[in-house]
């Protein structure tokens, strides 16, 4: 069996095991046993179950079609309006969501941060791999465009103050009595992008119009789950 047939046989057992037992009560153990390999042979693919976790949910990320569709599309205000308000859907439908599942991820990247910060690292690896280049090179465009001013420090950095804002908005949407009484979740829909997208410089005439258009044509389509 190739590395990459292997790879994808371990994944497949680790994405079984963590939807019946969660991520506390997986191990590498059983994801080996699942697999029918030895731990040995797993840690050759995967150095840790955090490490398998992130690469699953990074999977994921690459499968949806929402934001395969955005990174397909050519750089642009638009493009970069509607990457951030497909992050701050994201967030704010993960305390309302079916299930836990979402809530159980942000959990536990909260948690990372307070521990060893292994599996936010890894995450925060993958999404700049996945959508860093898209958020730049639509913020350069945005610039020319007379949309937005020009960065004077590294243009990523905006992006990881949008994500990491708009996650902990989400952290006080998750008990069941929330730490913070937002209001109407379409008023806090739109002032998290109004707010997020001014914060990276946009002006306000770019935000009405691309926001606003934005806001209309994608009513009811999923949002853009790029993990938490």
């Amino acid at each position: 069996m190739t590395s990459d047939l292997r790879r994808q046989l371990i994944l497949g057992a680790a994405k079984r095991c963590f939807a019946r037992h969660g991520y506390t009560g997986t191990t590498t153990k059983s994801v080996a046993a699942a697999a029918a390999i030895s731990e040995a042979l797993l840690f050759k693919h995967f150095p840790s179950k955090a490490a398998l976790y992130a690469e699953i949910l990074s999977d994921e990320c690459e499968a949806d079609p929402a934001l395969t569709e955005l990174l397909e599309r050519e750089p642009s205000t638009a493009a970069l309006v509607e990457l951030i308000r497909g992050m701050v859907q994201h967030f704010l439908a993960i305390a309302d969501g079916p299930d836990q599942e979402e809530a159980q991820r942000l959990r536990l990247m909260a948690t990372s941060h307070l521990d060893d910060g292994e599996f936010a690292r890894l995450l925060y690896a993958k999404i700049e791999t996945l959508i860093g280049a898209v958020f730049v090179a639509s913020l350069d465009r945005a610039v020319a465009a007379g949309d937005a001013r020009p960065c004077t420090g590294d243009p990523l950095n905006l992006f990881w103050f949008a994500h990491h804002a708009v996650m902990t908005a989400a952290l006080t949407r998750l008990p069941a009595t929330p730490c913070l009484a937002y209001g109407k979740a379409n008023d806090l829909e739109r002032q998290l992008c109004e707010f997020l997208l001014r914060g990276i410089g946009l002006n306000d005439a770019a935000i009405a119009s691309h926001l606003g258009h934005d806001q209309a044509t994608s009513a009811g389509k999923t949002a853009i789950a790029e993990s938490a």
